[in-house]
């Protein structure tokens, strides 16, 4: 049976401060709502010290930011969006439109349909995630989307040029420098300036997660979103260091960012716990990682390696990096997880950043049901229908009309009667049933 060596903070006390969040964002989406872009423009004030009557950036603004990089900083960011490109076009060309005859005379189909507008949400007011472009508007691009809109908070009181850059590379055809859930609710409800897109996509904070799922309905979204989240499967074939810098290098994202180890070496799990709080005095951004993991971070020990599957599809992180013997073992009998990380030659940041996988990913056990964001979460497969001859027609009919009238839905029926009495020179009743 798993046995914690480490465990996190009490559920309850989490859940309070989530129905804290759901309330403040309902009333800033109301606020949006009722007054359009003066809301936004206060709200940009209020919580991130910006204030412009216009947020969307000009082209001599983005031009202006490109000139601030240099140009090995501009071809990292061509790299790492060719590297989202190309996974995402593969990914499409495996989706196609499909035409069958199903029976003589009956062709039945679909077609995979772009969304037409996208608005797109950049992180950047703690950190500067122009990762989160690449993801989003490259793989909206690659999609055939028409319309692609990003918003990204201002960082240190200016637009970011690093995410300028990054949204402007990847295909963005309208930015703004707007943040939070003033943000995604403009996008998202519309105002005089900004108009409505179709579907919201990116990561954010608990509030502009929030934001996502109250507006959800309105407008698609790509995932209920919560805290980066990563799981460490490890045996005793590495060691404590590479585990703790792993474990580290995701619970800085945020002081709720869950950081789980999970294996079936006692000694390695005391080795990581050490080398945790080693790291934690050198760690530039320890202030973060340490509270995330005093709070969330958890030491899980199993009796073997079906147990460790067991514990991580119950866990169903986002992130699960493997290091151990045979890391297919858990690429084969796994079930929830965003993407898995085989091998200690790779990592979480690899996929983060660089490396093509997308990184928008399924979080608070929602890899139970859903994958992450992909080309086909920007597709709609539509499906048609064709009937070709009379007696196709008539023979459908004489199915329907049956199936119809045993629901008690006459109206329906007669949709297949008509058919019937043309096509077939069948003399139904009005509102019977085909014999």
């Amino acid at each position: 049976m798993a046995r914690y060596l480490k465990t996190g903070r009490d559920a309850a006390a989490a859940a309070a401060d989530d129905a804290k969040v759901r309330a403040t964002v309902e009333g800033i989406l109301a606020d949006i709502a009722a007054r359009g872009d003066a809301a936004v423009r206060e709200l940009s004030i209020r919580f991130d010290k910006w204030d412009r009557a216009d947020p969307r950036l000009t082209d001599a603004e983005i031009r202006a930011c490109l000139g601030e990089l240099s140009v090995r900083d501009l071809d990292d960011i061509r790299f790492a969006q060719a590297q989202v490109r190309n996974f995402a076009e593969h990914q499409k060309a495996a989706l196609r439109d499909i035409e069958v005859e199903t029976l003589p005379g009956v062709v039945l189909g679909h077609r995979n349909i772009p969304v037409n507008a996208v608005g797109c949400y950049v992180p950047g007011g703690k950190y500067p995630l122009l990762a989160s472009a690449h993801m989003s508007v490259v793989t909206a691009r690659v999609a055939g989307c028409k319309r692609i809109a990003t918003c990204a908070p201002p960082f240190e009181g200016r637009p970011a040029p690093a995410i300028v850059a990054a949204q402007h590379l990847a295909g963005a055809d309208e930015i703004y420098c707007i943040g939070g859930v003033q943000a995604v609710g403009a996008m998202a409800l519309g105002t005089e300036t900004i108009a409505p897109v179709d579907m919201l996509v990116g990561p954010g904070n608990a509030f502009v997660a929030e934001a996502k799922r109250q507006l959800f309905g309105r407008v698609g979204i790509d995932l209920f979103a919560g805290p980066t989240e990563t799981l460490i499967i490890a045996d005793d074939s590495v060691d404590g260091e590479i585990c703790a810098t792993d474990l580290l290098g995701q619970a800085e994202h945020g002081p709720n960012s869950p950081a789980v180890l999970l294996t079936d070496s006692e000694a390695l799990a005391r080795d990581t716990m050490r080398e945790v709080a080693r790291l934690l005095e050198i760690l530039p951004t320890a202030a973060i990682a340490r509270k995330a993991w005093e709070d969330f971070g958890e030491v899980i020990l199993c009796e073997d390696r079906a147990e460790m599957v067991r514990e991580a599809d119950r866990i169903a992180s986002e992130h699960v990096q493997v290091m151990t013997r045979d890391p297919d073992h858990f690429l084969a009998h796994m079930t929830n997880y965003g993407a898995l990380f085989l091998g200690p030659r790779t990592n979480v940041a690899y996929g983060d950043k660089v490396i093509g996988t997308n990184h928008t990913l399924p979080t608070r056990k929602a890899a139970r049901y859903t994958g992450g964001l992909w080309v086909g979460k920007f597709l709609k497969t539509c499906t048609y229908q064709r009937v070709l001859t009379d007696e196709a027609s008539a023979m459908i009919g004489a199915y329907a009309s049956r199936l119809c009238m045993l629901e008690g839905f006459a109206g329906h029926a007669e949709q297949a009667n008509i058919r019937l009495r043309r096509y077939g020179g069948r003399n139904i009743p009005y509102a019977g049933a085909a014999p």
